[in-house]
């Protein structure tokens, strides 16, 4: 959507290295966003965007309008099942919706033959997935490591709304808590699994509690890495820990793959 930061550009890169051609597209897809969510004020850098991207090598850069992507007669969407179920479903009613059908008209145009996409978003990584195999489209679908500052917050365009320097570094209490998680599994794997859900979910609050600037944890979640269904224990085949925090007034979320 734009407001690129290094983790959009590692995709960038790693498509440059793969493909003969190389599109980009930039749209802020109204779609997706809920009634009192930052539409209107989410960050837009197009000129900056687009001097990076050719300083990368893209051939083509793609950035339709509202206009151009809903007509005034557009009726049709594509509604994943369950994933209005799912936490962040829950928390964003509609948001998966919107997601599914921009990608899938973003495919119909461009007609790729791979497409990448960050696992910061584990749960928008799943559905685009479910989206090509369950809709048999022509695409091979990566997913590529979440790109994180020094500290470990994960690189996001809405980092830019933390306010002030202690919102920032409280911020990185986030990945501290699902390193956690991740060293409660590594330690299950010595000999006990599966671990039952609500350990690693218990480690995750332990940690977050301990930064007074969380104002919310909005969830906790332990999930299916192919369905992003609800995990009660987590054996060998692993699961993704997803988490939703609010610093001040900005939420962010992240995950771990175990």
């Amino acid at each position: 959507m734009g407001a690129l930061h290094d983790g959009h550009l590692s995709l960038v890169k790693e498509a440059r290295t793969q493909n003969d051609v190389l599109v980009a597209s930039i749209f802020i897809n109204p779609a997706q966003f809920g009634p009192n969510e930052d539409l209107q004020t989410y960050p837009r850098k197009l000129e900056e965007d687009t001097q990076l991207l050719q300083s990368l090598g893209v051939d083509h850069l793609f950035c339709p309008t509202s206009d151009d992507m809903y007509k005034p007669n557009h009726r049709c969407f594509v509604d994943p099942t369950g994933f209005d179920d799912l936490r962040e479903g829950r928390a964003r009613p509609g948001h998966f919706r919107g997601v599914a059908t921009i990608v899938a008209k973003l495919f119909n145009i461009v007609l790729p033959t791979n497409a990448y996409f960050g696992q910061k978003d584990a749960a928008q990584c799943v559905l685009i997935k479910r989206l090509v195999e369950d809709l048999d489209m022509d695409v091979n679908v990566n997913v590529m490591k979440t790109v994180r500052e020094s500290d470990g917050l994960a690189m996001s365009s809405r980092n830019a709304y933390l306010e002030s320097k202690e919102e920032r570094e409280a911020a990185t209490v986030l990945y501290k808590s699902l390193f956690a998680a991740r060293e409660v599994y590594e330690g299950g794997l010595a000999g006990v699994l599966p671990i039952d859900t609500n350990i690693v979910k218990e480690t995750v609050h332990n940690i977050l509690s301990t930064e007074p600037l969380v104002k919310e944890v909005e969830y906790v979640a332990v999930d299916s890495k192919e369905t992003m269904e609800p995990l009660k224990e987590i054996g060998l085949e692993g699961g993704i820990v997803s988490i939703a925090v609010k610093i001040g007034s900005v939420r962010l979320i992240d995950n771990i793959v175990l």
